[in-house]
């Protein structure tokens, strides 16, 4: 989840009524962690295949090996009374009883009720390769009163964004001062995000020309200009 959030969109709303605003997430955050809980509880831990997530620009796919049971389809699945099944009783139970998920057969139809809060979003399910992949999307065309709404939330989420962004840059530069045999690694986990978005800021600093970076690609150091 922690990667999830790292890496989605988020509006920031300012009502009037209070001083706070309200953080709106691109997709429904209670659904991504049932699709999350979904995909570990409900994976076929004897094949090889690991529990796959993907994010693109307007859909994330979840896959985990093991189709569905016989007595099980996709159609099921869209209905609010299928079958509940857990390939993994003592898994699911264990869930249960930390209070992760409140019953059997009952994820899936409160991510669509989640998805209920955003009209442009839709959830397709299909077996592949073995497995089962679930996938949440924007489907229809926005309306104008959509698409400007949509044009605030980017330029309030570019604006918030490049502000972080030049944030995290100062605390790399003042990293690489500090220690010039940091790695990536370490400074994302200071940090508190991914390796990837550390890498891609120290690209951009490397194009800046105010880092560079000296020797093997283990064991060399850093320099600030």
């Amino acid at each position: 989840m922690k990667y999830l959030v790292s890496h989605i969109k988020f509006a920031f709303e300012i009502t009037g009524k209070t001083t706070q605003r309200t953080e709106i997430p691109e997709y429904p955050l209670d659904a991504l962690q049932e699709l999350v809980l979904n995909a570990f509880i409900h994976r076929d831990y004897l094949s090889p295949a690991d529990v796959q997530i993907k994010i693109f620009d307007n859909y994330i796919t979840f896959f985990n090996p093991g189709k569905l049971p016989e007595n099980l389809s996709i159609h099921d699945l869209m209905t609010d009374s299928y079958p509940a099944y857990a390939r993994n009783k003592l898994l699911a139970e264990a869930f249960y009883l930390s209070g992760d998920i409140e019953k059997y057969g009952s994820g899936f139809i409160r991510i669509r009720q989640s998805l209920q809060q955003y009209p442009t979003m839709k959830m397709d399910f299909k077996e592949i390769g073995g497995g089962f992949m679930v996938t949440i999307s924007y489907y229809k065309q926005k309306t104008s009163k959509e698409n400007v709404t949509e044009n605030v939330t980017e330029n309030v989420t570019e604006n918030v964004t490049e502000k972080r962004t030049e944030k995290r840059t100062e605390k790399i530069i003042e990293f690489i001062r500090k220690n010039p045999f940091i790695t990536s690694e370490e400074m994302s986990r200071i940090l508190n995000v991914s390796k990837r978005t550390v890498m891609r800021d120290i690209e951009q600093l490397k194009k800046e020309k105010k880092v560079t970076y000296e020797g093997p690609s283990k064991g060399g150091q850093w320099k600030t200009t």
